[in-house]
């Protein structure tokens, strides 16, 4: 019982609950988006070119526009914020639900609609990182509440897809972005309804540019945050998108069909909820700069023999471990880093935390798609787990130095 309780702590908190509560429907809305709107494109326009364009285009924003979004959440409040993004998202789901419905959709409707809804989340995801801190009373949840949210996504992410796949051949696609407009009401009603006690900052008058050199001149001049971005960085290029690959491994490597291709994306939800969870459990921001290095390793380890495996069973297998400890590690940098940053620099720090995660995500699925049509998905994910095991080895290295600086850092928590 007591672990239980562990793992739900930040559940104590009045605002962290309805936050949890709010986000936990919207974002099976917004799953159900996803599934619709890949569907969707590949209905209209019947080219898996188009559909590598418009996830291009709805992440792009984020390596471009989060440095902006990083001063603007150090201006302005972050509750009201989120509270304008998450409008915002609800009319483009309604606009989109109109066009659909009306059957007056066209891809090129599609694609502006993914470059606006990546624009707003790029700023809704600086200000929600940045917005856990105010949720929490006691800085030693913050990991908590962080991997409760991953926990959240998770299952979202199980959840969303099912219901979409009832849904869309019933209804059609319209009826999931209908809905998922609906389910902003949850996380807006949510967002009302909190008391957030705001603290001011003192900001200097500077320019959005000197604003953004000074955020990015504090990141990379502090060890244990730049290490950590790059660190991250470095996984979200080069393992965090192995999952665009899995529809050719079930096929030519395990010789599969869609069930196949089901079992593996399952097993990586799986995966990911049970890292979630685990994290959850640990108690405080104790350990974090051994753990970082710790789970990038075995994320890399276990890739490369996913990668080596040619049957169904070590194939799932692998799969849990590389989602498990990749969870562990995003988790762990995200705690890591938000322990530290000064609360001035908070949003500028976490735009950059946003960049390297985020940012670096859709050129990750481009190279690694290159990379499979030229040396075999194999010898692909082979590279890439290899990569990051020696970003973890590099980032150990530096751990001796790190903690250094970090015990002599005032606002380490």
């Amino acid at each position: 019982m007591g672990s239980i309780n562990s793992i739900f702590r930040s559940l104590q908190y009045r605002n962290y609950r309805l936050f949890i509560l709010g986000q936990s429907i919207s974002l099976i809305g917004l799953w159900l988006q996803n599934v619709a709107m890949g569907w969707l494109v590949y209905r209209i326009a019947n080219s898996a070119l188009l559909l590598g364009v418009v996830g291009f285009v709805e992440n792009i924003p984020a390596l471009v526009l989060t440095p902006f979004a990083g001063v603007l959440v150090d201006r302005w409040k972050r509750h009201s914020i989120l509270i304008i993004t998450q409008t915002m998202c609800m009319l483009l789901a309604y606009i989109a639900a109109f066009l659909i419905l009306t059957d007056l959709i066209k891809i090129w409707h599609i694609i502006v609609l993914s470059i606006v809804h990546g624009s707003i989340l790029a700023v809704d995801s600086t200000a929600r990182q940045s917005f856990w801190v105010d949720l929490v009373e006691d800085r030693q949840d913050l990991g908590n509440a962080i991997a409760l949210n991953s926990t959240m996504f998770n299952v979202a992410r199980l959840l969303g897809p099912t219901i979409a796949g009832i849904v869309i051949p019933i209804v059609g696609e319209g009826v999931c972005f209908l809905l998922n407009g609906i389910s902003y009401i949850a996380v807006i009603a949510a967002l009302l309804a909190m008391k957030i006690i705001h603290t001011e900052t003192q900001q200097k008058k500077t320019t959005i540019l000197q604003s953004i050199k000074e955020g990015f001149v504090y990141t990379s001049g502090f060890m244990p945050i730049k290490y950590t971005l790059l660190l991250i960085g470095l996984l979200s290029l080069f393992v965090v998108p192995y999952l665009v690959i899995m529809p050719v491994f079930a096929s030519e490597i395990l010789h599969g069909g869609p069930h196949t291709l089901g079992f593996l994306v399952s097993c990586s939800g799986v995966g990911a909820l049970a890292g979630a969870l685990w994290f959850a459990a640990r108690k405080g921001t104790t350990n974090l700069a051994k753990l970082i290095p710790l789970s990038a390793g075995l994320s890399g380890i276990s890739l490369i023999l996913f990668s080596q495996v040619k049957f169904l069973w070590g194939a799932l297998f692998f799969i849990i471990i590389v989602s498990f400890s990749l969870m562990i590690h995003i988790a762990s940098c995200n705690t890591f880093v938000q322990s530290l940053v000064d609360d001035d620099k908070r949003g500028r720090v976490v735009s950059f935390f946003t960049m390297a995660f985020t940012g670096m995500t859709p050129f990750g699925n481009l190279l690694i798609g290159g990379l499979s049509n030229r040396i075999g998905v194999p010898n692909t994910l082979l590279i890439c787990g290899f990569i990051a095991f020696i970003g973890a080895i590099l980032f150990n290295v530096k751990r001796s130095p790190l903690e250094h600086a970090i015990q002599s850092h005032k606002h380490y928590a």
